[in-house]
């Protein structure tokens, strides 16, 4: 068994910084999970009229519609079988911004092709995106996103370019600083950029077999469909 991001990616994998390699190496064979700890140098959001879209996302813990910065953040890597036997991976932040702390919560498993990292995404994995990571010549990492899509009941439908939004996230380590640096932007083709943050944070690793999984980590709904 191998992690899924090295499944996906290849020979292109070993190619990534050896930090970069541990980092999303976390899954059931390497028996550890990841947290990081730093700060967000910015967390922004388009424009006003985007506000609500984002607010609602906060319902089930996607997207973050406030902005700010130095914004202390926090980032769950755990591993764990989910209820439909598939090795998954969270990818919670949390942003502590003033007032009260943001989540944008994900769970990554492997595409049943082996080809690409499926994303779900919220409490509830109503959404759906393909993810394609690449590594750069610089060792860092590139991932874009591809299909997104929406299921609830019976419902499964291909999210629309017109409301949808494509997700760029690049992440490399300074060997300097021993910390990983980190830039997302979501952008919609017609409104423009909708929401991002960029900064920077240690990572820990704890082995899995000690530290399991908290309570509140796992989604209230697990999506059986690929």
């Amino acid at each position: 068994m191998t992690s899924i991001f090295r499944t996906v990616m290849g020979a292109d994998f070993d190619r990534l910084h050896p930090q970069l390699q541990r980092r999303f190496s976390v899954g059931l064979a390497s028996g550890e999970a990841c947290t990081g700890r730093g700060v967000m140098d910015r967390v922004w959001h388009g424009p006003a009229f985007v506000k609500p879209f984002l607010a609602l996302g906060t319902t089930r813990n996607i997207l973050v519609p406030r902005a700010g910065r130095h914004v202390p953040f926090t980032i769950e890597n755990v591993p764990y079988t989910d209820t439909h036997g598939r090795e998954t991976v969270t990818f919670v932040r949390t942003f502590h911004l003033p007032g009260r702390p943001r989540r944008f919560d994900a769970q990554m498993v492997l595409g049943p092709k082996g080809d690409r990292v499926l994303d779900y995404l919220g409490t509830h994995q109503h959404l759906a995106s393909d993810l394609h990571p690449y590594a750069q010549p610089d060792g860092s990492l590139l991932i874009r996103s591809g299909e997104h899509r929406f299921r609830e009941g019976p419902v499964d439908v291909r999210v629309p370019e017109l409301i949808g939004a494509d997700a760029e996230v690049r992440e490399s380590y300074d060997d300097a600083t021993g910390r990983f640096h980190i830039r997302v932007s979501v952008v919609n083709k017609y409104v423009g950029p909708l929401f991002g943050y960029e900064g920077s944070f240690t990572a820990t690793y704890t082995d899995i077999a000690t530290c399991g999984v908290r309570p509140g980590l796992r989604p209230v709904r697990e999506e059986s469909r690929a």
